[in-house]
């Protein structure tokens, strides 16, 4: 039986934006519209649309390579019960997903964006990101203040927690109202005041929360949540801040974490895949949603 082209984007929609399975949409189709369309037949023209689209996906991936900065985040996937992982690149204009059967840098390289980024990678601090040394790096610093809110909820007396999620929010505010002028960067008097502010904070973190030794043995002795913390935002004191020197650079990673959240609604509403390769398709269809917006 031959289906037309209303048809067969109607199945597509159902099956990516509306989050169904292939046979909801079978039952849907066939209950609502009195359609006989097989589950068979809905999973073919799905996956032919992901086909037609590699050229287009391949040209995405170039073009976000060759971007100034580009927004970085992970998720898990079930395909067929095991764990993969869908990787994440964006901006405001383009949005590059594939799903990996790793998370670090195996998975990372087999996506293709971070092995030839050279630019800014704005991510949270997931250590495999940094093993990518021609890209220089900007944080999350919403991801910060949550870390920051839950050590202060579970330790009051971390008093510096408070401090430096203040010290962030008035640099955004800052860097905000900067903008709404028509200004480029902050002077330089307000970046020396932040910076002097900053280091002052995480010399009192230091102070209340010293590193234990640990006599006799070796390696670097252990911190702990909240020393790891500190540790974090004194060593990468410039990727943290980078968001207030360079006005280009955004406060928070939100934008990636938008653009993944779709695969977590998939699985909620449909479950997990059973092929990698609907996961594949799924992934590479939403994206272009994205894109076309």
């Amino acid at each position: 039986m031959q289906y037309g082209d209303n048809l067969e984007a109607l199945v597509i929609a159902l099956n990516t934006s509306g989050m169904m399975g292939v046979k909801r949409t079978h039952d849907i189709l066939s209950a609502v519209f009195g359609i006989p369309i097989s589950t068979g037949t809905i999973f073919s023209m799905v996956k032919e649309c992901g086909l037609k689209l590699k050229d287009t996906v391949e040209i995405i991936r170039q073009t976000i390579c060759d971007l100034p900065h580009v927004h970085f985040d992970e998720t898990g996937l079930r395909v067929n019960q095991e764990l993969h992982w869908v990787h994440g690149a964006s901006n405001e204009s383009f949005t590059y997903l594939s799903v990996e059967e790793k998370r670090g840098t195996i998975g990372m390289d087999s996506s293709g964006v971070l092995p030839n980024f050279s630019g800014i990678a704005i991510h949270d601090f997931w250590k495999s990101y940094f093993k990518y040394t021609d890209a220089s790096h900007a944080m999350c610093n919403a991801h910060l203040i949550r870390e920051l809110t839950g050590i202060l909820e579970n330790n009051p007396c971390q008093l510096w927690a408070l401090e430096a999620i203040e010290l962030l929010l008035q640099m955004k505010k800052a860097k905000d109202i900067a903008i709404s002028r028509a200004k480029i960067s902050l002077s330089d008097d307000c970046l020396n005041y932040f910076s002097e502010k900053y280091d002052r904070i995480f010399e009192k973190a230091i102070i209340q929360n010293p590193i234990k030794s640990k006599s006799g043995k070796r390696g670097r002795p252990k911190q702990g949540k909240i020393g790891a913390l500190i540790n974090r935002f004194v060593e990468y004191k410039g990727e943290v801040c980078l968001f207030v020197d360079d006005f280009s650079i955004p406060f928070t990673n939100n934008l990636a974490e938008q653009d993944i959240r779709m695969i977590k609604v998939k699985q909620k509403v449909a479950g997990c895949f059973r092929t990698k390769t609907g996961a594949d398709t799924f992934a590479t269809i939403m994206f272009l949603y994205r894109d076309c917006e």
